[in-house]
């Protein structure tokens, strides 16, 4: 009798103003293989997050080898994801694009301290794809209904995940569902394709046009102190 494979968690849709705010972590058994998920402020449990936006920066800030970091812009906020030896193929990825360039991420929520101790959160890529603005924009579409529908659900009787970010969390995750709201009304209000321009925009590696909530990427408090241990 063979035994079936196991199946990978979901990858959830989320904007990056939740995901930065998405600093508790935890595991649902005793196991020491057991995933680990991120709880997402609007409640749910998150071991694997899928997101489009525009790289807008490279760097490697490895030391004895290569360890990439990318800095990723959607209409909220900033993602950043870290990839060296034990994650070959997103590496290489990084190594190879030149921003800004739309990508597809597919990968791990990752928390670490800062020296200060700032909870920071960042992804682990599993995959990284460059793709169209048409495949940007149908993400943002999707992940603010999913966002609106998670706010939604966040009273309802019985939902655990809901619970423990209300313990968790002194976050009124209808900031989230406004922030969704206001990434569709950008959607609507958008000239297109942002990177058919002559880029001039992104030659400092990102700038107050580079898609971020509020203008610059760097001052949604989300910019790294150091980089997490790979």
């Amino acid at each position: 009798m063979s035994q079936s494979a196991p199946t990978r968690e979901v990858a959830r849709r989320v904007f990056a103003s939740e995901f930065n705010d998405a600093g508790y972590t935890f595991t649902e058994s005793d196991d020491e293989r057991a995933p680990v998920y991120a709880l997402l402020p609007t409640g749910e449990s998150s071991n694997r997050v899928f997101f489009v936006g525009t790289l807008t920066e490279k760097e490697d800030v490895g030391e004895d080898a290569e360890y990439w970091r990318g800095r990723i812009v959607d209409p909220t906020g900033t993602f950043f994801v870290y990839a060296g030896q034990y994650q070959p193929e997103a590496a290489s990825k990084l190594r190879d694009l030149e921003p800004p360039a739309y990508v597809a991420v597919v990968g791990k929520p990752r928390t670490y301290e800062t020296d200060d101790g700032t909870v920071r959160v960042s992804v682990r890529p599993e995959s990284i794809t460059e793709v169209d603005v048409d495949t940007r924009d149908r993400w943002v579409a999707e992940t603010a209904t999913r966002t609106i529908e998670r706010v939604a659900a966040f009273d309802d009787e019985g939902n655990e995940y809901a619970r423990m970010a209300r313990e968790e969390y002194d976050l009124d995750p209808e900031t989230y569902k406004a922030a969704a709201l206001s990434a569709l009304e950008d959607l609507d209000e958008g000239d297109g394709d942002e990177l058919a321009g002559d880029g001039d925009e992104f030659a400092d590696g990102g700038s107050a046009n580079d898609g971020s909530a509020g203008g610059d990427a760097a001052s949604d408090g989300t910019e790294p102190t150091g980089a997490p241990e790979p």
